[in-house]
């Protein structure tokens, strides 16, 4: 079944305040993908401003996703042995400067510096804020703060596609990332005066460079040969990513102190298969609203307004399930919740995968409702689940793992959309591109992520328990 009999006690950080630490968790766990959700409608736009491609325009999310999962494990360590609460000030800062950057940005190349600047703040958070929810609140009361904060977060996706979409037709692109920056601010703000002082979770020890550089070369030189395909250096890069792969195992297994702990996944199960259900949930279904924004402007003709307002549909069904599956986890196993909501955003990508030129808009409005139920019902569970089987002194390991798997499977998402636009469309201008290619491009990503999908449906099913005994006690095999 995947589990040990005996219990481990997860002890819980003790804190002032509880409702403060919700608060300013809630908040950053809004903020990032109210970004992501934001630009998404805006891309069309700023491939118009700045003259950049639908390739591109992929890397515009891709540099932002592909910084935060490089940097999300090594953050989780430091923020483990140095304070997570100094991290995630830190986060903030470094992404509210990446969001100027971003807004003065005069050249395609240097928005993409610029969102990559905003992902290793993004990686400073998002390694952090879980954990220092998981660890305020205990294994009985866990999953509701973790629902409460994955409403916020579907909030921040509901939000975002509207308000992008007015602020481009209105004021330009630029305005999108210009509204991030108030915003960082007054996260940071709260951050430093409501957090309390927290006390490191683990005594600081040597940082594994050797690890975190194979790691690089595995994550880089994978995500960048996949966009390249199917040229000669992208298949070189591929190489070299395989090659820094097998370094990665060797150096970790070797090392007294490695940047990812392989023993979380080798000796427990839940662990190990509830990483692997996120990472396919994640690698399935990110690049819809990328290319269903192109799809809505560029192919059906809708302004960023309207899409923005169209692509609201898969969020706010996000934000309206996830709170109660997430109480339903603290009461039963979160297995068969998980893999019903893997099943139900299978059968949204497969229905997406069907959308041509002639699609009526309630076909696109009905998939992405379809899309957002299934991702509702998986996402909380399936949090509660990773951070219910470790002990509470692995939290941020943990959690800075799971946000890794997620981020990864983002990238492969965007890598997997890039290479079928570059095959099929090239180097056209996203205006300009043949429509009934772009259609190919994207039905092929849909139905490539409906397979990753019904995988990700046996992993989550093969996790077995986390609670020894139904919403109380939990197990570290």
């Amino acid at each position: 079944m995947g589990y040990n009999s005996a219990p481990v006690t997860q002890p819980v950080v003790p804190v002032t305040d509880k409702r403060a630490v919700l608060l300013v968790t809630c908040a950053a766990a809004f903020i990032f993908p109210f970004m992501g959700s934001s630009v998404n409608v805006a891309l069309p736009t700023i491939g118009v401003g700045l003259q950049m491609t639908a390739v591109e325009l992929a890397w515009v999310a891709t540099s932002f996703l592909l910084t935060s999962s490089l940097l999300l494990i090594p953050f989780g360590r430091i923020a483990d042995s140095r304070g997570r609460k100094r991290v995630l000030t830190t986060g903030v800062a470094v992404y509210t400067i990446g969001s100027i950057l971003a807004s003065l940005s005069w050249h395609g190349t240097t928005l993409i510096i610029a969102r990559a600047i905003q992902g290793s703040g993004g990686a400073m958070l998002a390694s952090t804020a879980v954990a220092i929810l998981a660890a305020a609140f205990g294994p009985g009361e866990r999953g509701k703060a973790l629902g409460i904060n994955a409403a916020a977060l579907y909030a921040g996706l509901s939000i975002g596609p509207a308000v992008g979409g007015f602020l481009t037709q209105t004021f330009g692109w630029r305005a999108v990332f210009f509204v991030n920056i108030p915003l960082g601010l007054l996260l940071l703000l709260a951050a430093h005066y409501k957090l309390p002082a927290q006390i490191p979770a683990s005594q600081a020890r040597p940082f594994d460079w050797p690890g975190f550089a194979a790691y690089a070369v595995f994550l880089i030189g994978g995500i960048y040969g996949l966009t390249q395909l199917p040229s000669v250096h992208g298949f070189a890069s591929l190489a070299i990513g395989l090659v820094g792969f097998v370094a990665l195992v060797r150096i970790e297994r070797a090392v007294d102190h490695p940047l990812i702990d392989l023993s979380l996944f080798h000796s427990n199960t839940s662990f190990a298969m509830s990483n692997l259900a996120a990472f396919l949930n994640y690698s399935a279904f990110f690049a819809a609203t990328f290319l269903l924004s192109l799809y809505l402007q560029v192919v059906s003709g809708f302004t960023p307004r309207s899409t923005g307002l169209i692509l609201v549909s898969m969020p706010i069904i996000q934000a309206f399930v996830s709170p109660i599956a997430g109480r339903f986890s603290d009461r039963h196993e979160p297995r068969l919740l998980a893999s019903s909501g893997m099943a139900l955003t299978a059968c949204a990508l497969f229905l997406m995968s069907r959308l041509d030129v002639v699609s009526p808009l309630w076909y696109v409005i009905s998939a992405l409702a379809l899309l957002g139920l299934g991702v509702g019902l998986f996402a909380t569970p399936n949090t509660n689940a990773v951070m219910t089987s470790v002990s509470g002194t692995r939290y941020g390991i943990a959690s800075a793992t799971l946000s890794t798997t997620r981020q990864v499977g983002m990238v492969l998402s965007m890598g997997i959309a890039t290479l079928f636009i570059a095959a099929r469309v090239g180097a056209a201008d996203v205006h300009s591109m043949p429509m009934h290619l772009f259609i190919d491009a994207m039905q092929a990503t849909f139905a490539l992520c409906t397979v990753a999908c019904l995988a990700g449906i046996a992993a989550s099913l093969a996790r077995g328990r986390v609670y020894k005994v139904s919403g109380s006690e939990s197990e570290e095999g």
